[in-house]
């Protein structure tokens, strides 16, 4: 007996995934555990491991199609020697139910008997596995297609034949905005024809980021806080702790200013919430989001209980969560959930700059270079300091103005006196 396996859902929120890349070919054992697949969100790539022993007799969406629902099949796994039992399965429509047997309905198989997320969405229409996906992609309606494949079952020609007809009859720009703010705006979107240029896609990380952060922008009341913090006292500790014989642990700035940041949202809980249209949502652990840099595009590995955390044990989370983001191997929990961010530029040489705030949470801290300032002492002497510029970007809808400044006034505190978050 052949089973479908289907899209995982490897993470609460996720809703599709990317089918980044097939590990094994059709007609191959596997064995249960064994990983077939790497399946791409928008933070991660995840593997995908057979529920159970057999032979992977069809694949039915190709590596590199993006987009594919939760719960949507993506192969048949059958029995050794199963593979026209497996051709007859995939051929069968999708939707509706999955039927199972009782000894099939093992709890680590990837297969429920609830009807499929796309296909409930429109029960009457049969269609291929990919011919669904493509007209996700393409924003085409399946009800309106006559589909030429057997019982009309509509298949990818068919949503290919659908896709030129629309762009057949899309209006030309000259007949709908030929205006001239349209065509100047037309032309600040694509390259001039003298401009020499290469095309980099973006994958499913980069496209996410940007959706979100558009968002954020556009739909939350930024507004911005920004002080300087004397950094003498923080880079002396740091150098006399890495200095200590018995150290095993190489503490960075960034470790300071995380433990930082735990420390003030401790003493200040009402900052650390979240908005919704119903209630503002106050968490009860510190959990912070610390921002990394990959290829693929930004990270925020989460630092949890960060308040009730030393130094050296933030400092060892924060290296391996780093690195397993960078090789994109971190899990969903490992970047879901947290309650604050942290984005951190003073490594490249800048001195200040506003972060967008990261949805649902409330609260970014930017962080700057520190580098050496005069500034006038207290008996208006000018001396030279180690001087770290900081800004705190805030939901104006979950933390007012004053809340905003006490929260940044106790992580400055908690820097230039950082003995006092020690005890």
């Amino acid at each position: 007996m052949s089973h479908k396996l289907l899209m995982p859902a490897l993470s609460p929120s996720m809703t599709d995934g990317k089918i980044g890349k097939w590990l094994v070919k059709e007609g191959v054992n596997v064995t249960a555990g064994e990983v077939i697949a790497e399946i791409e969100t928008d933070k991660a790539t995840l593997e995908f491991e057979a529920p159970l022993s057999g032979t992977l007799i069809k694949i039915l969406i190709p590596e590199g199609t993006e987009g594919v629902p939760v719960d949507q099949p993506v192969a048949i796994l059958g029995a050794e020697g199963d593979a026209v039992e497996g051709q007859l399965a995939a051929q069968a429509p999708i939707e509706g139910k999955v039927e199972m047997t009782p000894n099939q309905a093992t709890p680590e198989l990837q297969v429920t008997n609830t009807v499929s997320r796309q296909a409930s969405a429109n029960p009457r229409v049969s269609a291929s596995p990919l011919a669904r996906v493509l007209a996700r992609q393409h924003g085409i309606d399946l009800a309106g297609i006559t589909g030429t494949g057997p019982g009309q079952r509509i298949v990818k020609t068919d949503i290919e034949k659908a896709k030129k007809e629309i762009e057949k009859n899309k209006p030309t720009p000259q007949s709908t905005d030929a205006t001239p703010a349209n065509d100047a705006r037309r032309n600040q979107l694509t390259p001039q024809p003298w401009q020499k240029y290469e095309t980099l896609n973006n994958n499913t990380m980069r496209k996410t980021i940007a959706r979100r952060l558009s968002e954020a922008k556009q739909h939350v009341p930024h507004f911005y806080l920004t002080t300087s913090v004397q950094m003498d006292r923080v880079l002396a500790l740091r150098a006399e702790l890495n200095a200590r014989p018995a150290a095993t642990y190489k503490l960075s700035v960034n470790d300071f200013i995380i433990k930082a940041a735990a420390f003030a949202l401790h003493r200040v809980p009402d900052a650390n919430v979240m908005w919704t249209e119903d209630a503002i949502l106050r968490f009860k652990d510190v959990d912070i989001s610390v921002a990394v840099s990959t290829e693929g595009g930004l990270v925020t590995p989460v630092i949890r209980n960060a308040d009730n955390k030393g130094l050296q044990l933030i400092s060892d989370e924060m290296k391996e969560l780093a690195s397993r983001a960078r090789a994109n191997k971190l899990k969903p929990e490992e970047y879901q959930g947290g309650g604050f961010s942290i984005s951190n530029l003073g490594m490249f040489g800048v001195e200040q700059f506003s972060a967008i705030i990261n949805p649902p949470q409330s609260c970014i801290l930017a962080v700057g270079a520190t580098e050496k300032r005069a500034v006038v002492g207290e008996d208006d002497a000018v001396v030279v300091k180690a001087m770290m510029t900081m800004t705190l970007s805030v939901d104006h809808r979950s933390v007012d103005g004053a809340l905003g400044a006490r929260l940044l006034a106790e992580t400055k505190t908690a820097l230039e006196e950082p003995l006092s978050m020690m005890l």
